[in-house]
């Protein structure tokens, strides 16, 4: 204990110095921020001592540590020999080395077993081993290494990760160079059903180039206007930038980001009056086609047949094998016939292509791909007539004699040349480098 003159009390060093002044265990404040005085009440000093895991032990042990300061673990790197500090370094460089590769590429880094009696120890144990073995100075500095300093460890690879993470992050912001920015973002779900909200930048480089690039991930309890902002905030002030630089927003069309009275967009022009929203032109004129396409009864019952024929068709790998045969024999045909002329990326493998409300372009890529591949798909219908059971049999028997129609026929061409038109602008609003004039020209023939 420590006598102090001043309150003539005294303090038990260890808990005056490791004890929270919120603890009071065993007197606790009595011994740490009162003082104690009551000195023929010997026992409790006893009852403040306690058990062997009480807060006065747990206070004396950590007072005790810190006075050895031989066994910190910046004193036992320093007694290490130069030899020994660079096979360390050698060990750590190879192991950034490979973590950058895994990256870069994408790669998962971890496997089902990590230990050594398994036959595959993922991506990263596997590299970064193969790796040694080509350099025998590295081979020398991993053999060399105790058992705690393999630095194969997941926490070890997290934590270098996470050094990436840092430094990337550090070489974006200082290419923004403290200008304005615009922000993209979108969320999802991942495979554990968390929803994430991923934010990048695009601004203009010291160069005049613009540049998009991933800032980060931010998981949010749910997807209100108000949390999405909060994450935004967050993540952007943790990286030291400013709200009112954001001189653009982009998103999707949710009602949540949207929204003209509590969006996103909304509450963020709030705080910056120059943060304006752009939605995305070709997303837009996705949904103004879907729309539009829902008011047109002929048209509903179009996307209905070509969607089912393709889930008959493309139901297992055996059918699609027929349909890529059956779409050989058919190519080969027109080749001999001369129908088709053949060079190079000519005459390519077609897919099923499905349509979907909000990816743009995928309704012309459908209907296009359904009318080349016609014949295939007829060929494919009437084998599972002719060859399955039950209703499955009936449904394509209905789908042949369906696709056989005029109308059908007529509206699939139809919809083809009207999507032709609207294609063209959807790729024109997709490109890098905008031609004003060019893209309103196309608006006034999609219009017409």
């Amino acid at each position: 204990m420590e006598y102090s003159v001043t309150k003539d009390a005294a303090f038990c060093l260890y808990c005056y110095l490791f004890q929270d002044e919120s603890i009071n265990q065993g007197g606790g404040d009595v011994f740490s921020t009162i003082g104690f005085t009551s000195w023929n009440k010997n026992h409790n000093l006893d009852v403040h001592i306690g058990k062997p895991n009480s807060v006065h032990n747990q206070s004396r042990r950590n007072c005790e540590d810190l006075l050895r300061q031989k066994q910190s673990i910046q004193s036992a790197f320093a007694k290490k020999s130069y030899q020994e500090k660079l096979e360390y370094r050698t060990r750590l460089e190879d192991a950034i080395n490979v973590i950058r590769y895994l990256l870069k590429q994408g790669f998962s880094f971890r496997g089902h077993r990590e230990d050594v009696s398994s036959s595959n120890r993922g991506n990263y144990i596997e590299i970064l081993t193969w790796y040694a073995k080509l350099c025998d100075n590295i081979d020398n500095a991993f053999k060399k290494a105790p058992k705690n300093n393999q630095l194969t460890s997941p926490h070890i690879q997290k934590d270098i990760i996470n050094a990436c993470k840092i430094e990337t992050i550090k070489c974006i912001i200082e290419n923004l160079n403290d200008d304005h920015f615009f922000i993209l973002v979108d969320e999802s779900r991942d495979i554990s059903c968390k929803e994430q909200m991923a934010i990048v930048l695009r601004y203009v480089d010291r160069r005049g180039s613009v540049m998009k690039r991933f800032l980060g991930i931010v998981h949010v309890r749910d997807t209100t206007a108000l949390s999405l902002k909060n994450g935004i905030i967050g993540l952007l002030t943790q990286h030291s930038l400013s709200q009112s630089y954001i001189r653009g927003q982009c998103y999707d069309g949710a009602s949540n980001m949207q929204g003209d009275i509590n969006g996103l967009k909304k509450l963020m022009q709030q705080e910056s009056k120059g943060a304006h929203s752009i939605h995305c032109f070709a997303h837009q004129l996705q949904l103004t086609f879907v729309a539009v396409s829902r008011r047109c009864d002929e048209v509903q019952e179009l996307l209905l047949l070509v969607f089912d024929i393709l889930n008959m068709v493309g139901a297992s790998f055996k059918r699609r094998d027929e349909l890529r045969e059956a779409q050989a024999k058919e190519i080969e045909k027109a080749l001999h016939k001369g129908e088709l002329e053949t060079g190079k990326g000519l005459n390519q493998e077609l897919g099923l292509a499905r349509a979907g409300d909000t990816r743009w372009g995928s309704h012309y890529k459908s209907f296009n791909n359904f009318i080349l591949m016609f014949g295939p798909i007829i060929d494919v219908l009437d084998d599972i007539a002719t060859n399955t059971r039950f209703e499955e049999k009936y449904r394509a028997k209905g789908y042949l004699i369906e696709c056989l129609t005029f109308d059908v026929v007529f509206m699939l061409h139809f919809m083809r040349i009207v999507l032709a038109i609207t294609n063209d602008l959807n790729v024109a609003f997709q490109k890098k480098e905008q031609d004003i004039a060019n893209a309103i020209l196309l608006i006034g023939v999609a219009k017409n």
